[in-house]
């Protein structure tokens, strides 16, 4: 429900689909097992890809990065959302995606477990 009314608030931001792929979703919920610290950080993610979309690149990368170096921990999570509006750049090199591997990193992080 909290995706579906974040789909429609976000059709009026510009947003072309939705950030969160199932794989980053099946991702923060292995990291954050409680149902609702799963809710807020994809909430949290929703909001920061709408801030980062001039930044022209894959949300997917951008997000799943601030979720690796949350590794589980809000706080962590919080000061990587903080590092990511302060630089998405800074971002991307903190959560090893910074680098033109990405995508291979990308999918070795996102990969079921």
């Amino acid at each position: 429900m909290l995706t579906t009314a974040l789909s429609v608030l976000m059709e009026g931001e510009g947003m072309a689909e939705e950030p969160i792929s199932d794989r980053l979703r099946d991702r923060i919920r292995r990291d954050f097992p409680d149902p609702d610290a799963a809710k807020g950080i994809e909430g949290a993610l929703w909001k920061l890809a709408v801030e980062l979309e001039d930044s022209l690149q894959s949300p997917e990368r951008l997000l799943t990065a601030a979720v690796v170096i949350a590794d589980g921990d809000v706080d962590r999570f919080r000061s990587a959302v903080r590092l990511a509006r302060t630089d998405w750049r800074d971002l991307l090199m903190a959560g090893g995606r910074g680098h033109e591997d990405w995508p291979s990193v990308l999918d070795e992080e996102l990969r079921p477990r």
